[in-house]
């Protein structure tokens, strides 16, 4: 490894304009595990490599470009990824501030990929200022990317997706092959090049103890989803559904790194779709088991995906938390989404999981095309009725690479003037309307439901029961933050 570096891996985020006040105590810091993991593939590949976390650190586009004039490295790269739909494209606006601010004081090469830039590749070219747009994953673009640039040969046209301007006009390739040896491309990742201290997991995540959310760790054991839910845009840098994994051995080989070399007991599984190959997951939960490591993890599952027979060594080994993405009431909503699951299974499930003590993040989605306030109200409805132990309220958003993007663009949906505006929590916020109700309605109905599901005496009892009176205080607290929001701003006049 030469002494110069080759590569900056840049995380952007900006948490006051993405979460407003919640982002001060309430979100998690999430480690940027696919940035990490593409440092220690390359890293292990001979080029020097270090990560600047403009999230975590909570520094400005400004203060980022300075460290990158520190380091003067050969390329920078902001990787604009996130771990569920809406973390990619509601970054690009201080995505693109950071690689401005870059051009601004270095002759460096600025690079953008990740979520975002592979739905909407050209277009990321054309507004973004940046020499080039990773298309897909994104690991062999870079390894020959910075071959390249270290080379006396710039012909970037052979390089596997790569979009770059020639003369004034775009070019670009075919997309690289997906990773198929993930054990190889993904192998532990680059933890020593993040500010660990600073990450910490969400608030509910720690209910058993609010006062333990730091450190937190993140990590996947596959990528991809074998689905096509209309609203979600998660397999957009694969180029289509599907799911590959990493071996359970060396999944708990790092969730062992974790523990002993920076005490992490917190872990989000941040794969789309955890619980549902049996043999690949209760593998790493019977290693984890065998290890006697004491965690407090949490994962993603469909409520059509849980066996009962395997909940309890799931909880054994330290998965606290289920999040199911359950969505809708309606099975006429559910279905036009993708998703068939009857109401009376979806109680079933949830109570089976609270019975061997694993608390369920119940997901739900208001404004989905056939939605009417009818349809909204009874999944608030179903939604006070499992009482699970958390619940995370969405509207529909066209997320670019989702199917609902498409719809939309092509009906002539309106959708938000600025990328953060495609954040769930923004004060720019503009969901889809429904084939029946406006914006404004969906917007205001996922904002009153919030509450009255937080503030609700039944939730709160149960809290108070299962974790105490200190969790119930800080959830009370938690519902004085009410969300400032632009479309609603006139709403009632």
């Amino acid at each position: 490894m030469n002494g110069k570096v080759d590569l900056v891996l840049i995380n952007p985020g900006d948490r006051k304009q993405v979460y407003q006040d919640l982002g001060k105590e309430l979100t998690a810091i999430e480690p940027p595990f696919w940035i990490t993991v593409i440092a220690a593939y390359l890293r292990n590949n001979g080029f020097n490599i270090r990560i600047i976390d403009a999230n975590a650190e909570n520094i400005s586009p400004e203060e980022a470009s300075l460290k990158v004039c520190e380091i003067d490295p050969l390329l920078v790269a902001v990787i604009v990824y996130g771990s569920q739909p809406s973390a990619s494209t509601q970054n690009m606006t201080i995505a693109g501030k950071i690689c401005t601010a870059i051009k601004a004081k270095t002759l460096t090469k600025v690079a953008i990929g990740g979520l975002h830039p592979s739905a909407l590749p050209q277009r990321t070219l054309e507004e973004e200022n940046v020499d080039f747009v990773i298309e897909g994953e994104g690991l062999f673009t870079l390894e020959s990317l910075l071959g390249a640039l270290n080379s006396s040969n710039k012909d970037y046209s052979i390089i596997p997706g790569l979009w770059f301007f020639d003369n004034g006009n775009i070019k670009n390739s075919a997309r690289a092959p997906l990773i198929t040896d993930l054990d190889k491309m993904l192998p532990i990742a680059a933890w020593d090049l993040l500010p660990m201290e600073i990450y910490r997991a969400h608030n509910w995540h720690c209910f058993d103890d609010i006062n333990d959310r730091v450190p937190y760790g993140a990590i996947y054991t596959s990528l991809g989803c074998p689905y096509s839910c209309m609203f979600c845009c998660i397999n957009t840098p694969f180029g289509k559904p599907g799911i590959r994994y990493r071996s359970p051995e060396l999944v708990v080989e790092e969730i062992g790194l974790l523990v002993n070399k920076y005490g992490i007991k917190n872990i989000k599984i941040v794969d789309e779709l955890f619980v549902l190959n049996e043999k690949h997951y209760m593998k790493i939960v019977d290693l984890i088991i065998q290890k006697g490591y004491h965690l407090n993890m949490w994962a993603y599952a469909r409520v059509d995906t849980i066996k009962f027979e395997n909940m309890q060594k799931m909880k054994k080994a330290g998965i606290n938390w289920l999040g199911l993405g359950i969505e809708s009431a309606s099975t006429v909503i559910r279905d036009g989404a993708n998703k068939q699951m009857k109401r009376k299974d979806i109680l079933e499930v949830v109570r089976r999981i609270q019975s061997v003590g694993i608390r369920v993040n119940a997901n739900y989605i208001f404004g989905l095309p056939d939605d009417t306030h009818d349809t909204m109200r009874k999944t608030l409805d179903m939604a006070m009725e499992l009482n699970s132990e958390w619940a995370n309220f969405y509207c529909a958003m066209a997320y670019p690479g989702s199917e609902l993007y498409g719809i939309a663009i092509k009906e002539g949906w309106k959708l938000p003037k600025e990328w953060h505006g495609f954040s769930q929590h923004s004060y720019e916020m503009l969901p889809l309307p429904t084939k029946h109700i406006t914006a404004k309605e969906v917007l205001q109905f996922r904002d009153d439901a919030f509450h009255k599901y937080f503030e609700n005496p039944s939730y709160l009892a149960m809290v108070e029961k299962k974790f105490g009176m200190q969790v119930k205080e800080h959830i009370q607290k938690m519902t004085k933050t009410r969300l400032k929001r632009k479309l609603l701003e006139n709403y009632f006049n």
